[in-house]
């Protein structure tokens, strides 16, 4: 017969995460110079609304088509297109040069508004905390966006970002007032 053991706290992430996982082209969902490309740019906020710097952020969204994945297809804008970014908070913000996703079809006829998935890993978290960007310019989208509608009309603000130069701006707060809304997945 064996003994159980008792359970043991998790071990949240260490406060040196973004120096193994940054890497030079991170941030580049797509290339420069690719027709449309905007930079996404933003803090993530601790508590106490300051800024944490030591955070990694990762994005995953679908192309301008609203199409993630591209078998065999050999156009060269889809052969660049990684749909993946990561980038880290040391400077005090995070930047993914990336272009506005497409209408993502859905299966059950609802299709999803432009979004781009978003993952933060920072000290202090057991787990990455999921999210969404939406952009402000689909509006009429975002009234029928079966993920959106799961969210309290009142919290949703905090998943659309604001037109800014060259792009976008988005804030993530990871508590108190204005919270960003986190999706389990």
């Amino acid at each position: 017969m064996t003994e159980a053991l008792p359970s043991t706290p998790s071990q949240t992430v260490g406060p040196f995460l973004h120096i193994g996982l940054r890497w030079e082209d991170g941030p580049f969902v797509v290339p420069t110079g690719t027709p449309d490309a905007c930079w996404i740019r933003g803090a993530v906020l601790d508590g106490a609304g300051e800024p944490i710097h030591d955070a990694l952020v990762e994005t995953w969204q679908a192309d301008p088509d609203g199409l993630f994945d591209h078998p065999d297809d050999s156009r060269d804008a889809v052969r660049e297109w990684r749909g993946f970014g990561r980038s880290d908070t040391h400077l005090g913000e995070f930047a993914v040069h990336t272009v506005v996703p497409g209408v993502v079809p859905a299966a059950d006829g609802r299709p999803q508004a432009p979004h781009v998935n978003v993952s933060i890993f920072a000290r202090g978290l057991l787990h990455r905390v999921v999210t969404r960007i939406y952009f402000p310019e689909h509006t009429a989208l975002h009234r029928t966006d079966p993920v959106l509608n799961l969210v309290p009309e009142h919290r949703r603000s905090t998943l659309v970002a604001a037109l800014a130069p060259g792009g976008y701006r988005f804030t993530v707060r990871l508590q108190g007032d204005g919270e960003t809304v986190f999706f389990d997945v």
